[in-house]
């Protein structure tokens, strides 16, 4: 089993920044890769950011050189890093971790809101 903290998410004014931490425990050396999803309310979940185990990252197109997903692999870690905020970013914001083995399984955290006031 895996375990995911989400933690970070507030209030701010649009231009600012916040900066998402997921913190990962259990069976991690069973996970292939991680990400960030959020979901506002009345709409889909969707994929913000994503990295692999090996690194490679990809993002939403509507996050793309405003939002910066990282790791550390020693603290077992997760960053979203969130600027220039907008509020159409406003929503709950929840860490994926994604274990490929013979089956696929994904692991949620709880959730962190970030509201962005205009």
């Amino acid at each position: 089993q895996v375990q995911l903290v989400e933690s970070g998410g507030g209030l701010v004014q649009a231009g600012g920044s916040l900066r998402l931490s997921c913190a990962a425990s259990g069976s991690i050396f069973s996970i292939n890769a991680m990400g960030w999803y959020r979901q506002a309310p009345g709409k889909q979940r969707e994929l913000v950011a994503a990295i692999t185990s090996g690194g490679s990252t990809n993002y939403a197109d509507s996050v793309k050189g405003r939002f910066t997903i990282s790791r550390d692999n020693a603290k077992n870690t997760v960053y979203l890093q969130m600027n220039s905020l907008k509020p159409e970013d406003t929503a709950v914001y929840y860490c994926n971790a994604r274990q490929q083995l013979v089956l696929e399984y994904d692991y949620w955290g709880q959730g962190t809101q970030v509201t962005v006031s205009s």
